[in-house]
C-alpha cells in the first residue's frame, strides 16, 4: 500500500514535470502563456476518445492527441504573434477557459458528467521515459541555433528580429511544440486517473503550472524540473501539519520569491555547480 502511494506521487510528479516543461518552452521564447491547461484538456479528451471509442492503441492515441494539441497551439500562436505581456496572458487564459467550457457542454465526451472508463495505461516507466526524452530534447535545444534564438527573443525581441531571427516562425514553433508536450501530459493524466471532467482543467490548474515554472526558474530548463518536484513533494512531506500544510506550502513560495526572485535555479547556479563538479572529478 505504501509503495503504491509513493509510486502514485512520483507518477503525478512526472506528469507535472511534463506540463511545466510544456509551459517553459514558450516562456523561453518570451511568451507568457496560461493556455497549457487547455492543451492538456485537449490531449486528455482526445486520447480518451481514441482509446475508448475508436480502439486506438494507447501510444498511438497519445502521439495523435499531442499532434492535435500542437495544431491547436499553432492556431493560438497566430494571434499571439504581435501580442506581448499582460495582453498575451489574457489571450491564453481566455483560450483555456474556452476549452474548459467547450468540454463542459460537449455531450460526446460526457459534458458536465465527465468521461470515464479508460484503461490504466500510464505507469512510472512510460511517464519518466517521456521526461527523460524531454530532458534530452531541451538540453539539445539549449545548445542549438533555435535555442539561442529563443533566448535572444526573451531578452529583446526587437534586437532579435534585427539580427535576422524569424520571429513569427520561432513563436509558432514554441507554441506548437509546447502544446504538443502538454497534450502528451494530458493523455498520460487521463489514462492514470481514468476519469476526467472539465473543471479539472480550469484556471487554477493553469496557475499551478505557472507557479511551478516561476518557482523553479525560467532561465534554464532544469528550473521547472526542480521547482515542480519540490512543490509536488512538499505537501506530501509535511502532511503531518494537516490543515496547516498548504499554509506552509504558500510560505515556502513567498520566502523563495523574496530571497531568489529569479527562481530556485538559474544559469549562474548551474554553471557554478558544473565547474565545481569538474574540479572534483
Amino acid at each position: 500500500m505504501f509503495s503504491s502511494y509513493i509510486e502514485s506521487i512520483l507518477i503525478f510528479n512526472g506528469i507535472h514535470i511534463i506540463m511545466a516543461l510544456s509551459l517553459y518552452l514558450p516562456f523561453s521564447a518570451g511568451q507568457i502563456s496560461l493556455a497549457q491547461a487547455g492543451f492538456m484538456a485537449i490531449g486528455a479528451y482526445a486520447s480518451s476518445v481514441m482509446t475508448l471509442f475508436w480502439g486506438f492503441p494507447f501510444y498511438i492515441a497519445l502521439f495523435l492527441s499531442g499532434l492535435l494539441s500542437a495544431m491547436t497551439g499553432v492556431l493560438v500562436g497566430f494571434p499571439a504573434i504581435r501580442i506581448k505581456g499582460i495582453y498575451l496572458l489574457l489571450l491564453t487564459l481566455a483560450f483555456g477557459e474556452m476549452v474548459r467550457v467547450f468540454f463542459l457542454n460537449f455531450e460526446f465526451t460526457g459534458g458536465a458528467s465527465g468521461m470515464g472508463g479508460m484503461d490504466l495505461q500510464t505507469n512510472f516507466v512510460n511517464v519518466y521515459t517521456i521526461v527523460a526524452i524531454l530532458i534530452i530534447f531541451f538540453y539539445r535545444l539549449s545548445k542549438s541555433r533555435m535555442g539561442r534564438a529563443f533566448e535572444s527573443m526573451r531578452e529583446d525581441e526587437l534586437a532579435a528580429e534585427v539580427m535576422g531571427i524569424n520571429i513569427v516562425k520561432a513563436k509558432l514553433l514554441a507554441f506548437g511544440v509546447g502544446a504538443f508536450i502538454a497534450g502528451l501530459g494530458g493523455g498520460l493524466y487521463a489514462h492514470y486517473v481514468m476519469y476526467i471532467d472539465s473543471p479539472k482543467f480550469g484556471f487554477l490548474l493553469a496557475v499551478e503550472f505557472f507557479v511551478f515554472v516561476v518557482f523553479g526558474g525560467m532561465e534554464i530548463f532544469w528550473g521547472p524540473i526542480i521547482g515542480t518536484t519540490l512543490l509536488t513533494l512538499i505537501p506530501e512531506v509535511v502532511r503531518f501539519l494537516k490543515e496547516w500544510r498548504m499554509i506552509f506550502y504558500g510560505l515556502v513560495i513567498v520566502v523563495l520569491m523574496i530571497v531568489r526572485p529569479q527562481g530556485l535555479i538559474d544559469k549562474k547556479l548551474v554553471d557554478d555547480i558544473t565547474r565545481y563538479a569538474k574540479k572534483l572529478f
